[in-house]
């Protein structure tokens, strides 16, 4: 498999032309499997997640469209990428992680880069694997470049993980309006990740 000594050269790329930080580490799920949503805008936050959780593996949700050669399909399945069709969701879209949940594994799910209504239904997507699989979701949001270009430039590159959402509890009625509410935590955690990292960047910038 390639995903550690990728991850581990990686992590070194992001540390020397990025100034890597990553916040909040120690707030990860000591044992069992999690679901870890991120904001995302580019390939360097793929893999700042990835790297940031190691020795974890980190199973990639992933567009379908990008498995369509057969060099990239083996590239990204060596590299724990699994293919979902983000625009007709089915059952096979819930049955792949919800196995590697089960068998102690960490899904990355990265919802739209937007801050808008459109991310919502895959935040809500990423609630309903949790549950079924009666795991907690880990929120997180990234802040540096977009693309390797910026990371060279030395943009300070940094990953802010925030307080697991358990996604069950012993409460009756575990419905709908319940994953509703859950995605709505995951979505106000997220910005409030998101929000705390612009100030960050704000605040470290010379006057």
């Amino acid at each position: 498999m390639l995903y550690q000594p990728l991850a581990k050269l990686a992590r070194l790329i992001l540390r020397g032309f990025g100034k890597f930080e990553v916040i909040g580490a120690d707030k990860l799920p000591k044992e069992g499997g999690y679901v870890i949503t991120c904001t995302h805008r580019g390939w360097i936050d793929v893999i700042a997640l990835g790297s940031s959780l190691l020795p974890t593996e980190v199973h990639f949700m992933a567009k379908k469209e990008l498995f369509r050669k057969k060099i990239a399909d083996k590239f990204l399945r060596d590299i724990n990428a699994f293919p979902v069709d983000r625009e007709n969701p089915g059952p096979s879209s819930l049955k792949v992680p919800i196995q590697l949940l089960k068998q102690g594994k960490t899904i990355g799910i990265f919802p739209s880069g937007t801050r808008s209504s459109e991310d919502a239904p895959l935040k809500r997507g990423a609630v309903t694997i949790a549950k079924m699989a009666k795991v907690p979701v880990v929120p997180a949001a990234f802040s540096g470049p977009a693309t390797f270009k910026g990371l060279l430039r030395g943009t300070k590159t940094r990953l802010v993980i925030g307080d697991p959402i358990a996604t069950v509890s012993d409460e009756p009625g575990e419905g709908k309006k319940d994953l509703n509410e859950l995605a709505d935590r995951l979505v106000l955690a997220m910005n409030n990740l998101e929000t705390g990292l612009q100030r960050l960047d704000q605040n470290k910038q010379p006057s």
